[in-house]
């Protein structure tokens, strides 16, 4: 029987993966409320979406839309943060941005729809957002710990990849610009190839950074300019075939230069202005 769902990976090939178009939630009147940089523009914003799921489809995904009318969720369109999907299933998380509690339940109902099961739910304090989890290898979860996952998020998370054979590494993430602000463990780093990585060290703890030189990862180092937008934040399709934000044209060299290939895609409005970058808009279902 051909798989439908699993991901424990951040680069074997991607073969479903589901997204949110923005509609009219996401062009919101009050941007500072959001921490968004100014308000979106919706048609540009649908226009860049539309040209980033063409380079999914490009690459050989299948891709699945998340329609379910979300009137308040301006963030809904970060499809990667409510759910950590495993080969047994899913795990619904829970959001640790107050106005993004409730996504999950939609993209429970979605997976239901697309027959994907629900292996675990966080439950009660627990906190955790995609954006802080990063597959080092199938058997290797890192979680960041800063303001979007707590440790008992953390520790949910273990309890539930424990029977799948999935080791967690804690990751403790600086302060920076604060609670409002949106700083994801996926900010500080991407894996896009075979023990490749792109990151941005001076927000990375330095175990996390020696455990990744032990397993042998080699290293495409983002400038501090194109940290601010969202440079170290790339998308693997495939090992080492990469979709990054245009505008980080010293990532994308470095990028080359380590034997990848690289498309970007315009995102005025779906990432500089909301803070979010490709693997934020994508939830990849099947991956393999």
């Amino acid at each position: 029987m051909t798989r439908s769902y699993g991901s424990q990976s951040m680069i074997a090939p991607l073969r479903s993966v589901l997204v949110r178009r923005p509609d009219a939630a996401f062009a919101v009147e009050d941007a500072a409320a959001w921490h968004y940089t100014a308000r979106p523009d919706l048609d540009a914003a649908q226009r860049e979406h539309d040209g980033l799921v063409a380079l999914l489809r490009a690459g050989g995904a299948e891709v699945q839309y998340l329609d379910e009318a979300q009137p308040e969720r301006a963030d809904a369109i970060f499809t990667f943060d409510p759910a950590l999907v495993t080969d047994e299933g899913a795990i619904m998380l829970a959001m640790g941005k107050p106005q993004r509690r409730g996504e999950e339940a939609v993209m429970a109902r979605r997976f239901a729809a697309l027959g994907v099961p629900v292996l675990a739910t966080l439950e009660g304090e627990a906190r955790a957002e995609g954006g802080d989890l990063l597959w080092v290898d199938h058997d290797t979860l890192a979680v960041g710990q800063g303001f979007r996952t707590n440790a008992e998020g953390l520790r949910q998370l273990r309890a539930a990849l424990e029977p799948l054979g999935v080791a967690v590494i804690p990751v403790e993430l600086p302060y920076f610009a604060g609670p409002e602000a949106c700083l994801h463990l996926l900010s500080l780093i991407s894996i896009v190839d075979e023990r490749l990585a792109v990151v941005y060290p001076p927000l990375l703890a330095v175990p996390f950074w020696q455990e990744l030189e032990r397993r042998g990862f080699r290293f495409v180092v983002a400038p501090e300019a194109e940290f601010a937008t969202m440079g170290p934040n790339v998308l693997a399709l495939a090992p080492g075939d990469c979709v990054m934000l245009e505008g980080n044209p010293v990532t994308q060299r470095q990028l080359e230069a380590a034997g990848c290939r690289v498309a970007t895609y315009r995102g005025n409005e779906i990432s500089l202005k909301a803070e979010g970058g490709p693997t934020c808009l994508t939830r990849p279902i099947l991956r393999g």
